[in-house]
């Protein structure tokens, strides 16, 4: 599981934000963009690519996508 993979999935979920917007240290809580319905893509695109179960909680407790890589991560191990 690499991090600039996570990122472009990440990335993936944005219809209109610039993807070269959305690094590891991005605060995606701060998109303008970012909505509980992306926030459920999201949460739908780790299960599916990651076999992972991300719960709401989940996705608030992180501020930056490496963030939530971490949480991902530290699911699947």
């Amino acid at each position: 599981m690499e991090l600039n993979d996570f990122i472009a999935n990440f990335a993936d979920q944005f219809d209109d934000t610039d993807p070269d917007e959305i690094r590891a240290d991005t605060v995606f809580h701060d998109l303008d963009e970012f909505s509980s319905l992306i926030a459920l893509s999201i949460i739908a695109m780790v299960d599916e690519e990651y076999d992972v179960q991300l719960r709401g909680d989940d996705m608030r407790a992180a501020v930056t996508v490496e963030d939530l890589f971490n949480t991902v991560k530290s699911k699947k191990a």
